[in-house]
């Protein structure tokens, strides 16, 4: 964990903002980020794009891009598969040096790198752990849009198998989308089929969507 010293000083160590990284009150909506090392961001993503975008700037400075992205996205799977660890970035309730002192050691545990470590404790320290889930989110789409990356948001009512996966992924391609990125979630409500979201087209094959659409017709009929 931390020290006293290096708590207080992480921050302004870590991130020189232009205004500043939003702190707990949320009253800094600068949207220029400026790394320790110089190079510029320009975000207007709100709270979680501007940390994103912190983090993505103080990781190309130093040269540990590839790595940083791969455990911020080792973080979100840690949030999405533990609700102990959910509960814990939830809770208004505990104290912010416990809450930090937590998370650090959950992170320390499951070998997360120093830089992921001390940006974690810069948003804890900023009480914005309720918010660490949308970071992560953001900072995966900063990364795909500098890399070209089209993101697919694609909801269904099962988690998708492998084949499934590998035939979405095809009709994907042969519809334009060869560098795409699929996040998955599962929506019950859809009964079956899928829809898929692509910037703002959306491809709603849903069962649920399907009988919505019969419903219609049938009372079109009568």
């Amino acid at each position: 964990m931390l020290d006293a010293e290096r708590r207080v000083g992480v921050l302004p160590a870590i991130f020189t903002a232009v205004p500043g990284i939003p702190p707990a009150s949320g009253a800094n909506d600068g949207t220029v980020i400026v790394a320790a090392g110089g190079t510029t961001i320009s975000t207007g993503g709100g709270v979680a794009g501007r940390y994103a975008a912190a983090l993505y700037s103080l990781a190309d400075d130093r040269r540990a891009l590839d790595e940083v992205v791969a455990q911020m996205d080792g973080l979100g799977r840690l949030i999405d598969q533990s609700s102990d660890f959910r509960r814990l970035l939830g809770d208004p309730l505990i104290d912010l040096a416990e809450a930090r002192a937590a998370a650090h050691a959950v992170l320390e545990a499951e070998g997360f790198g120093k830089t992921v470590q001390d940006f974690v404790g810069v948003v804890a320290t900023n009480r914005r752990l309720p918010d660490l889930r949308a970071i992560v989110s953001a900072f995966a789409s900063l990364v795909n849009e500098k890399r070209g990356v089209i993101t697919a948001h694609v909801a269904s009512a099962h988690p998708l198998t492998d084949v499934q996966r590998q035939q979405l992924r095809a009709r994907l391609i042969e519809a334009g989308y060869g560098n795409v990125h699929i996040v998955e979630g599962v929506d019950a409500s859809l009964l079956g089929g899928l829809v898929v979201s692509i910037g703002a087209r959306v491809y709603d094959t849903s069962l649920k969507s399907r009988l919505q659409r019969l419903q219609y017709a049938m009372k079109g009929a009568a």
